[in-house]
């Protein structure tokens, strides 16, 4: 795994050293020799300018699977200087998931005029897939799949495969029916190949192995996979009607950007945001977060204004007061990134929250204790004030546990309310850390000072 991580990055090197050497046909041919995802990497990390280039570099029957590769901002940009032909052609040979992906990318009109180019078999199979969003299994499976009957047996099967010329990428299972398409279980390739070829699918199949429903989200698909080690599974309807299958590559996908979702959401930016967008397209998206940003800033001045004579009577108060603020806001993140995890891999439950709640408030009120005796020691050493040290302690101690209990609140609140926590607890937790800090520490000044 390392030598090939290695050598890819050797190629792009060289790549790049082709390119910026002016050499374009030997840059062409290195490009077109390089994975579709080592393709992808290279465009998405290349200036908008320098990305134009090497589209044009590509080899057009590569284009499909490289599309496939890229992040749903650059794919739609390649995807809007394209007419119906273009597309139609570079998504022979893809799977109907991603081509589907491809198809919702595009207005509607092309959309259709690439399904009605299609043979009403592939035309049927994908819109199969199209019918459902991209967040469920249905959205995720692809309709290439090797189906068997259970009264037959492994050597009639391993001549019915012996009939094809391939079979689907990352097939480990044959996907075991009924007269009417019904999942009945799975046949392993492992077992069939070694197992006497006289007996029956139905003695050799397994049976204990849950189908996924093809309404399922991903993300509990994405759980069941890591959960089971799975490499494929096949997906069907209410009725028990096997629809497809969803393979681990799929759902590495779902992984990657469910974790980019998380990281960019805490910042308010689009989980597929090109990285060198040019600024017409980036700045816009920026601007909605920080106005909520100055607006939460806003709420927090104004409660400092509330205690502006008691500032103006001990300055010290403005010296430390981002103090109290700034602990609150750590302990409260703490707290709050690990609850977003548990929910998102489905570990927080109903029947847990009020143990991690408490878990949660224990930890705050302990580190309110032993930071507030620090800060403490040294404010009042530092102001030659011990008054002022004890005010500064209490209001710590008050904002860390408040962090504790906002940072916990948060998450299963706004899970219920269907609500991404990490799309807005963020800013809810500074907020609310920020007042009670200011007010805190501000509040026992003006009683301790008055």
């Amino acid at each position: 795994m390392a030598q090939n991580q290695t050598t890819s990055r050797q190629k792009l090197d060289k790549l790049s050293d082709a390119l910026n050497s002016g050499t374009l046909v030997d840059a062409r041919r290195m490009l077109n020799g390089l994975a579709p995802g080592d393709v992808a990497h290279l465009l998405e990390s290349s200036s908008p300018k320098f990305r134009h280039i090497l589209w044009q570099m590509v080899d057009i029957e590569r284009e499909g699977e490289i599309l496939g590769e890229l992040g749903d901002d650059l794919q739609a940009q390649f995807l809007e200087d394209m007419d119906a032909a273009e597309v139609k052609m570079l998504t022979v040979g893809l799977e109907d998931d991603d081509i589907a992906d491809i198809l919702q990318q595009l207005p509607g009109h092309v959309t259709r005029e690439v399904l009605s180019a299609m043979d009403q078999q592939d035309r049927s199979r994908l819109e199969r897939v199209m019918h459902y969003p991209d967040d469920v299994a249905g959205g995720l499976m692809n309709t290439d799949t090797i189906t068997i009957r259970a009264r037959l047996t492994l050597d009639v099967v391993l001549r019915y495969l012996r009939r094809h010329d391939t079979i689907p990428e990352m097939t480990d299972n044959l996907i075991v029916v009924n007269r009417s398409d019904q999942f009945i279980g799975l046949l392993s390739l492992r077992t069939l190949l070694v197992s006497d070829p006289a007996t029956s699918v139905r003695e050799m199949m397994s049976t204990d192995v849950e189908p996924i429903p093809v309404d399922m989200p991903d993300t509990e698909v994405a759980r069941l996979f890591e959960r089971n080690d799975w490499v494929s599974a096949p997906v069907v309807d209410g009725n028990g009607k096997l629809m497809g299958r969803i393979t681990i590559d799929d759902v590495v996908d779902v992984i990657r950007e469910d974790a980019d979702r998380s990281l960019m959401s805490m910042a308010g930016l689009d989980e597929d945001a090109d990285t060198f967008a040019p600024l017409a397209r980036a700045a816009p998206r920026r601007t909605v977060w920080l106005g909520i940003n100055l607006l939460t800033a806003f709420i927090a001045s104004s409660f400092i204004n509330l205690f502006q004579d008691t500032i103006e009577k001990v300055v010290a108060l403005a010296v430390l007061m981002p103090i109290v603020a700034s602990m609150g806001g750590v302990a409260g993140t703490q707290t709050l990134t690990l609850m977003v995890r548990g929910i998102a891999m489905g570990q927080v439950q109903r029947n847990n929250e009020f143990w991690l709640i408490n878990r949660e408030l224990s930890i705050g009120l302990l580190n309110g204790l032993l930071w507030a005796s620090v800060v403490a020691v040294a404010a009042s050493l530092w102001f030659n004030d011990w008054q002022l040290g004890v005010i500064i302690a209490a209001a710590m101690i008050i904002n860390l546990v408040t962090a504790a209990l906002t940072g916990a609140l948060i998450p299963l609140l706004m899970s219920r309310a269907h609500i991404d926590p990490a799309i807005a607890g963020g800013v809810v937790l500074t907020t609310v850390t920020d007042v009670v800090g200011f007010v805190s520490f501000l509040g026992l000044a003006t009683l301790f000072y008055a």
